[in-house]
């Protein structure tokens, strides 16, 4: 029979508070992982960890090395690719990092885990803002056009995004059919760019449609 202590309710009620204060930063975004998540992944990776040290003293990284194993499958389960673009990834390095503040309590680094949370939690809360002002000045996108080749054409599309000072490189050309044609590019450019660039597409009848 494995005893319990007070120091294993210590570690439980640090690892339940480490995951609540990463969880609530992720159910504010409404991010798919949210507060209950974190919760569970820091508590099971903490209790794991403390079971790995009861059940055989002398080796217990062989219980608390599949812990990483199991959260590459959660972090998976978070991460979405809709159209050409791809989100989750940054809930999935929390998921990842959350397991790991979860060993640290279970092996009783308690300083380490609570500087760890505290610098998940600023980087998640202070850097998303520095993010989304270097988004403001520059960005790469992927823009995949398809044009009704009666109305306009390639080259024409080509000189109004010249006319629009965008940096862009065209990828791939495909036909649908007789009529449409569609052409990706990657595109650089900063925040007002792809502003004035969606407009154009939007109210464009020449073109059939487009996707980002």
């Amino acid at each position: 029979m494995i005893d319990f202590s007070y120091i294993d309710l210590i570690k439980i009620t640090l690892a339940f508070a480490s995951g609540a204060v990463l969880g609530v930063e992720r159910e504010y975004r409404s991010k798919p992982a949210g507060f209950r998540t974190m919760i569970m992944i820091t508590l099971g990776a903490c209790l794991f960890t403390i079971l790995s040290f009861r059940i055989n003293p002398t080796t217990p990284d062989r219980i608390a090395a599949n812990i990483i194993t199991g959260i590459g499958f959660i972090g998976a389960g978070v991460i979405f690719k809709e159209g050409m673009k791809v989100s989750g990834l940054t809930t999935a390095a929390t998921i990842w990092v959350a397991a790991a503040i979860g060993m640290a309590i279970g092996y009783g680094a308690y300083h380490l885990a609570v500087i760890l949370t505290l610098v998940v939690l600023g980087t998640l809360l202070l850097l998303s803002r520095l993010e989304e002002s270097l988004d403001r000045l520059h960005q790469i996108k992927i823009y995949q056009v398809s044009i009704y080749l009666k109305k306009y054409s390639i080259v024409q599309l080509e000189e109004e995004l010249s006319k629009m000072q965008l940096n862009y490189l065209r990828l791939k050309i495909s036909k649908e059919s007789e009529e449409v044609v569609t052409v990706s590019y990657k595109i650089e450019s900063k925040q007002s760019g792809y502003e004035t660039l969606n407009n154009f597409l939007l109210n464009a009848d020449f073109i059939k449609g487009f996707e980002v």
